[in-house]
């Protein structure tokens, strides 16, 4: 073989090597669970669980400070209006109190020697004024001690279940600080929180009923009392006060309860929550191409929250391909096929 030969035998050779080198392109399919979008219609009973409570309930603390001398009601009894619940060491106000009628009985014959005076012309009329202002002062100083020396005892302004106590025997309390609180006698209320998608339906319902989980087979009649107008910070929920209207001794204080709305009907798309994610506040879905099996993040707007569905306000329409397991895992782009699971079904 010549030279010009074997150099044609090495090119070819090397040729071949250099191809057999070379990679194959391969791109992962990531398989995804998958929906096709369709109109929908969701109807049920809005029910949303509460606790019962007194349309009025207030904290109850001394108008003046003091160490608790002694306590005469147990949490859960029953008060009568008026009825003493707590009792302050009252030496010191009842000093205050002996220290004022002094005062006021020497400016009363301060003011009555003052006025004779003046009968007399030993003194003017000046005089006697000035004795009057004195004894107006003590007399004041006088009621207002006997008015402390009355705050050393707690009463419960109203009849009603003592539902909280905050102060023993021998505690020492600052004025106004809450000791008891007190759940009026009257009515009785379920407190609930609604969404804000939900606002509007609470406040046209026309019937609402309300059901006791101790009494799960008899049902109450309902009416919105309050609503609040700003939402909860942690929640982004409203608080509502449903009066029950018929309530009755088996209504008690503290008893969950259901409050239940009229059946509603709803039309539009829903996606289970497992096709939505979230990225910087914003909902996305992926939206797969039918020509190529690509995805692609599509933002949508959440309406209302129902089990493990969410309604779509906008985003989305009928027909397109949406993934409903694995979003989390895509990217754009992405080449995808159905699981093996949807791809068993019948």
């Amino acid at each position: 073989m010549n030279f010009a030969q074997r150099l044609t035998v090495t090119l070819v050779v090397a040729a071949l090597a250099g191809c057999g080198r070379q990679e194959s392109h391969y791109e992962e399919v990531r398989p995804v669970r998958t929906t096709v979008v369709q109109d929908a219609v969701a109807t049920g009973v809005a029910d949303y669980a509460g606790d019962v409570r007194a349309r009025r309930e207030a904290p109850l603390g001394f108008r003046i400070g003091g160490q608790i001398t002694a306590r005469y009601v147990e949490l859960g009894e029953h008060v009568a209006a008026g009825q003493p619940l707590f009792r302050l060491d009252g030496r010191d106000v009842e000093l205050q109190t002996a220290a004022a009628k002094s005062q006021l009985d020497k400016a009363r014959m301060d003011f009555e020697r003052a006025r004779q005076l003046k009968d007399k012309g030993f003194v003017s009329q000046s005089n006697v004024d000035q004795a009057k202002a004195a004894f107006d002062v003590a007399e004041s100083q006088f009621k207002l001690a006997a008015n402390q020396d009355g705050y050393a005892v707690l009463k419960a302004e109203h009849a009603g279940v003592v539902t909280s106590l905050n102060g023993e025997a021998g505690q020492v309390v600052a004025a106004g600080q809450p000791v008891a609180a007190i759940a009026e006698d009257g009515e009785r209320e379920v407190a609930i929180s609604i969404p804000e998608s939900r606002v509007n339906e609470l406040r046209k319902a026309d019937k609402i009923a309300i059901t006791l989980w101790a009494s799960p087979g008899k049902r109450y009649t309902g009416k919105l009392r309050d609503l609040a107008v700003d939402t909860d910070p942690a929640t982004r929920t409203y608080a509502a006060r449903i009066t029950i209207t018929d309530a009755d001794d088996a209504v008690r204080l503290g008893m969950t309860a259901n409050v239940l709305l009229p059946s509603t009907e709803q039309h539009g798309i829903a996606l289970p929550l497992t096709a939505i994610y979230d990225i910087d506040g914003r909902q996305r879905v992926w939206l797969v191409d039918k020509a190529t099996n690509r995805v692609h993040a599509q933002e949508v707007h959440l309406g209302e929250i129902h089990d493990n569905a969410a309604w779509i306000a906008d985003g989305i329409k009928p027909g397109d391909v949406v993934v409903t397991a694995g979003a989390h895992l895509l990217h754009t782009n992405e080449l995808v096929r159905l699981a093996e699971s949807q791809l068993a079904r019948p």
